[in-house]
């Protein structure tokens, strides 16, 4: 019983704590610290007893650490390379280029419908959902600039773009889709139908749900609001051409493309490219280039340590006794195996903070059960991917913290509503759908 009070109310306070502003370096080692606590885990490795095969026992600090490191070490030379890109499109003037062409051609009314398509292209193509935010944050930018609409919807625009209609669905390379596979004997199109069918509802209603959220700011006054950290160009300033602008986007994209047999370093390769070709681009800044490459560093910093704070918390959440219980819980769930299925990874995702965490946990326990209950693997492996990515987005999420507040210097309590609608309301409909049409089919 202790240990279910600290691992619901851990993951409320690590919620609680995150809208009001807490740092999450701070927040999310004291409340794995409170989880560790009521599941009885001892705090260091001295404290922990050894097992029969002579190794120690989990304990809190290695645990945390483990989980925090590990993404450090996995991610650090993609946040590095996504956040100088980001600020080099910026500076260069590249992306208010862009953000200008786009809206003088097709009007200032689809700035949003632009930068939810680009976070949606480079999803789909497999670039990071991590690194799309840093990547097209600048143009998001420019267009809400030109078309003057509250900035604070930018996180959400980004959110909405990367990790929901692109980054599940069938064919898409992200990890998301695509850790399943071995665990079901499926290919990356599983299911494909009835993923496109979810994939273009998701796509449509949360984008007439945010358009909505935004008119209606607009019309209560809501404006734009610069800042001194922006890289504002006027009018009368003159920018790189559109075309030029644009191929460090487009550079990032055929790079990653051709270079998959890279597996996720692939995405070095392709970033590396599209910080050289931002450059070119915007030669005529490269005084600023020191100061440019200095702030993207910092910021890939801010935001890699800020997820890795919640990647350790469920690292220390999954030790605990209420954890699996959990699990076994769900897996109880009478009626059709899909059903069990999607609240297991759905809970899962949501008390790691973590869509993939939530599959990598989840896979190995649940699909021998639901498999040998009669899912289809097909079938299966399109639950698993679609409501994973649901619950994940919860404000202590590490995407959704280093986005709203790292990338685009918002608050939780400004931004989230956006972003909580359509990353986390939007998918548990999508899911739905998805069960409805395989029940139906």
């Amino acid at each position: 019983m202790l240990s279910w009070i600290g691992l619901i109310g851990g993951l409320a306070l690590l919620i609680y704590l995150t809208v009001r502003g807490v740092n999450i370096l701070i927040a999310g080692p004291l409340v794995a610290l409170l989880v560790a606590l009521t599941a009885g885990l001892p705090l260091l490795p001295p404290l922990a007893d050894k097992l029969a095969d002579g190794s120690a026992a989990p304990d809190f600090a290695t645990a945390y650490m483990s989980g925090f490191a590990s993404f450090l070490s996995d991610w650090f030379l993609m946040f590095l390379l996504g956040a100088i890109f980001g600020e080099l499109m910026a500076a260069s003037g590249a992306a208010a280029s862009v953000g200008r062409w786009i809206t003088a051609r097709i009007g200032s009314r689809y700035a949003l419908a632009a930068t939810v398509l680009a976070c949606a292209v480079l999803t789909y193509g497999g670039v990071s959902v991590f690194i799309v935010a840093f990547s097209v944050y600048g143009l998001a930018v420019a267009l809400f600039r030109e078309a003057d609409l509250p900035r604070r919807f930018i996180p959400g625009a980004l959110a909405f773009g990367s990790v929901t209609f692109t980054m599940t669905s069938a064919g898409s390379p992200e990890i998301q889709n695509l850790i399943p596979m071995p665990f079901l004997g499926t290919t990356a199109y599983a299911a494909w139908q009835v993923s496109l069918v979810v994939a273009l509802f998701m796509a449509a209603f949360g984008y007439a749900w945010i358009a909505r959220m935004v008119r209606k700011a607009v019309a209560s006054g809501e404006r734009f609001e610069a800042r001194a950290s922006d890289d504002a160009f006027t009018q009368e300033m003159r920018l790189p051409s559109a075309l030029l602008s644009i191929l460090p986007l487009i550079g990032v994209l055929a790079v990653f493309l051709m270079t998959q047999t890279l597996g996720k370093w692939a995405l070095l390769a392709a970033l590396g490219t599209g910080v050289a070709i931002a450059c070119a681009v915007g030669w005529a800044h490269r005084k600023q280039f020191g100061e440019v490459f200095s702030r993207g560093a910092t910021g890939a910093v801010v935001a890699i340590t800020n997820t890795c704070a919640v990647v350790g918390f469920g690292g220390v959440a999954k030790l605990s006794p209420a954890f699996a219980a959990a699990l076994q819980a769900v897996q109880a769930i009478p009626g059709s195996p899909l059903i069990g299925a999607a609240v297991a990874v759905t809970v899962i995702a949501g008390l790691t903070g973590s869509a993939s965490g939530g599959q990598t946990i989840a896979l190995p326990l649940i699909a021998p059960h639901y498999l040998h209950a009669g899912a289809d693997p097909q079938e299966l492996h399109r639950i698993v991917a679609t409501s994973s990515g649901a619950l994940d987005s919860l404000p202590h999420n590490g995407y959704v913290v280093t986005t709203i507040r790292a990338v685009c210097g918002e608050t939780h309590a400004s931004a989230y509503g956006a972003v909580g609608a359509t990353t986390v309301v939007v998918p548990i409909i999508g899911t739905m759908l998805a069960l409805l049409l395989f029940a139906i089919f």
